[in-house]
């Protein structure tokens, strides 16, 4: 699958919308499709995360994270049973002190056959949905 990008703007300040992105243990309670969240190892400036999603199945799969605050993160994938590929970041660029421009980027490839039709579905519909939740998410950070 190409590579996908997407930018909004969120009402948010930028250290709020950070704080959303960083506390991957509570995507289960507001990204549709995280099951669980671990994580792994931790530093100041690298983490290692491991996912179980529901998307075209139930997968499990383990990312390195690299923090860039508040300017966003990076990751790459350290292994999984539905992704070749998994790589992707936020960008975060402060517009004023409650606005944020939010840019999310990803490259994935999938182990088993995704046929087009749900890898469409998966970027058209759940990505904007997904960058729903990160706005509403970080909202309501004081």
């Amino acid at each position: 699958m190409p590579a996908v990008e997407r930018t909004d703007t969120f009402k948010a300040p930028i250290e709020s919308v950070y704080a959303a992105i960083i506390d991957f243990e509570s995507y289960p309670d507001f990204v549709d499709g995280v099951e669980e969240i671990k994580i792994l190892k931790k530093t100041k400036k690298k983490l290692k995360v491991q996912y179980t999603v529901n998307m075209i199945k139930v997968a499990t799969y383990v990312i390195e994270v690299s923090l860039d605050e508040p300017n966003g993160i990076s990751w790459k994938l350290v292994s999984g049973d539905l992704f070749k590929k998994n790589s992707g970041y936020w960008e975060l660029e402060e517009i004023s002190a409650k606005k944020t421009e939010v840019t999310y980027g990803l490259d994935v490839d999938f182990k088993i056959f995704a046929p087009k039709m749900v890898v469409n579905k998966l970027v058209k519909t759940s990505l904007p949905l997904m960058m729903k939740s990160f706005h509403k998410k970080a909202k309501s950070i004081k």
